[in-house]
């Protein structure tokens, strides 16, 4: 179910093609995905963050890194962002680790293997959360995930966010010009709060080699987040991006070979991390 469009990125490789491709998850609902093909049996799966979809700049970026490596991507809208059916629901973490598997799933019966899941902010804990469950992945990569998960509401939400929304039972959040961006129901805001990433951390299986990336200057998730992961994560590289913020706008290139060359390098070598 794939309509086929060749797209070339200014400065990347010319024998790069793009493909639309639509996989359905759990609940019937399609997600409309990206697939950068080289010809590789491997295939890369990259995840987009937080009210973002597959066409953000830092996941264009990556894969065109990645193919020009030689490695073919894809990169999805999870349900209800994007092109993707389904309705947006804030939290939701668990609803997209089973987006994330259904994309595996139809890969693995299509014969191709997984080499690594990326993730860019609620992206990069949705990868970790998806190794946790399933184990069956040998490279992860998480780009400025959150760890403390009950931070960084206020700021979206308001004061008082826990007794407003269990007044009202939901939250609707508004941009700077005042109109209705989302809503935000308890059940999704104790989705966010409940989702513990040290529990899921510890469970990550030793032989997941896994890469955290963060900028020093990320403005929406402190840099000490990535120090956390760093201390519970078994087999763990950690790298700090000095000046880079939250979406690496000045920092794009740094980015996507810091992560291009720690997947590649994983493909030719032993799974412990030196």
């Amino acid at each position: 179910m794939a309509h086929h469009s060749s797209i070339n990125f200014g400065g990347s490789d010319p024998g790069l093609t793009q493909h639309q491709k639509v996989v359905s998850n759990n609940y019937g609902e399609k997600l409309v995905g990206l697939l950068h093909e080289t010809g590789s049996t491997e295939i890369i799966l990259i995840c987009h963050g937080f009210r973002s979809r597959k066409g953000d700049k830092i996941l264009v970026n990556l894969a065109v890194a990645l193919g020009n490596k030689g490695m073919s991507t894809f990169r999805f809208d999870f349900a209800g962002n994007g092109e993707s059916e389904g309705l947006f629901q804030y939290g939701n973490y668990a609803r997209e680790v089973e987006d994330l598997r259904a994309v595996v799933q139809h890969f693995r019966e299509a014969n191709r293997e997984i080499s690594a899941i990326i993730g860019h902010s609620k992206g990069g804990n949705i990868v970790l959360l998806y190794a946790s469950k399933y184990r069956d992945i040998s490279t992860v990569v998480n780009v400025s995930g959150r760890f403390y998960m009950d931070k960084g509401i206020e700021e979206r939400l308001g004061k008082d966010f826990l007794e407003r929304i269990k007044k009202d039972g939901f939250i609707d959040v508004k941009n700077k010009a005042g109109q209705f961006n989302y809503r935000v129901t308890e059940e999704g805001l104790m989705d966010r709060i409940n989702t513990n990433m040290q529990e899921a951390c510890v469970a990550i299986d030793k032989e997941c080699r896994v890469l955290t990336v963060h900028g020093s200057a990320d403005e929406i998730i402190p840099v000490e987040d990535a120090l956390e992961f760093a201390k519970i994560i078994p087999n763990h590289k950690l790298h700090i991006v000095e000046k880079a913020n939250h979406g690496y706008t000045s920092h794009q290139s740094e980015l996507a070979s810091i992560v291009s060359d720690f997947v590649t390098t994983g493909l030719n070598q032993d799974t412990r991390i030196p």
